[in-house]
């Protein structure tokens, strides 16, 4: 009875050692779990963080890369711009010693173009000089030839004047030739104007005869128009004829009708 008592007091001092350990366990468990938690959530704010850090590490990566690509150009371009200014400086000096040579250049021409003004000046007056001389030889020959020529023109004249009064006395006696024609046609120019004017008479006397007779009307229209045409074509001819004798009186009025149509 005493050992099954010791006995049992020491298993429930075991058992309640155990209880007590397993509470501690517990405890500890829950304690653990907490940590967990606690180191699941460090993680995860962890792992966010570090992902946010590698985002922000490649935008840092490609801003640097941008920069030392900027960096890269400017450096590029300082080159090339030292290469220009470099160019720019060489130009000028070329372009300083252009200007030079250009500036001799034209005081070589301008004294050339002074020597050559001076040169062509002198034999300008040369030439002016023998000029005034022909001028006044080429005066002289023509005063001489002046001379010359008036002597011919009034000897030319005067033989002019003795032709152009026997040429007055031919166109007198033409003139009155001419009038005496003129009157002439004009008298045949009456008298046929008159045999006209009897034929005229006759031919309605014949009318009148061929009215009363029975003679066709279509033979008398024939003779009719032919004595007609026949006399008109007489008055047209004197008439015409008329004009070219008057025409010829107008120029032998006129005294010099050799010189109007020249």
């Amino acid at each position: 009875m005493t050992l099954h008592s010791l006995n049992l007091d020491a298993f429930m001092d075991s058992f309640n050692q155990l209880e007590q350990k397993i509470a501690a366990l517990h405890t500890r468990n829950c304690q653990l779990e907490m940590m967990l938690e606690e180191a699941e959530a460090l993680i995860k704010f962890h792992l966010n963080k570090e992902k946010s850090i590698i985002e922000e590490r490649d935008d840092l990566l490609s801003s640097v890369k941008n920069l030392q690509q900027n960096i890269q150009e400017q450096c590029h371009l300082r080159v090339v711009n030292a290469k220009l200014k470099n160019d720019v400086a060489i130009l000028r000096q070329q372009n300083e010693r252009a200007e030079k040579d250009r500036q001799a250049a034209v005081q070589q021409v301008l004294a050339e173009m002074k020597v050559e003004e001076e040169r062509h000046q002198r034999e300008l007056d040369v030439v002016r000089q023998q000029y005034r001389r022909e001028l006044e030889q080429a005066h002289i020959d023509l005063c001489n030839q002046l001379e010359a020529k008036n002597a011919e023109m009034q000897s030319v004249l005067e033989k002019n004047a003795s032709d152009l009064q026997d040429m007055q006395k031919k166109i007198a006696e033409q003139e009155r030739e001419k009038q005496s024609e003129v009157l002439k046609l004009q008298l045949e120019f009456s008298a046929k104007l008159a045999r006209m004017q009897n034929t005229a008479q006759w031919t309605k006397q014949q009318h009148k005869q061929q009215m009363c007779n029975p003679i066709p009307l279509s033979v008398y229209k024939k003779k009719l128009n032919f004595i007609q045409e026949e006399k008109n074509r007489e008055i047209a001819a004197l008439r015409q004829r008329i004009t070219e004798l008057e025409e010829l009186l107008g120029d032998v009025h006129d005294p010099h009708p050799k010189k109007k149509k020249l």
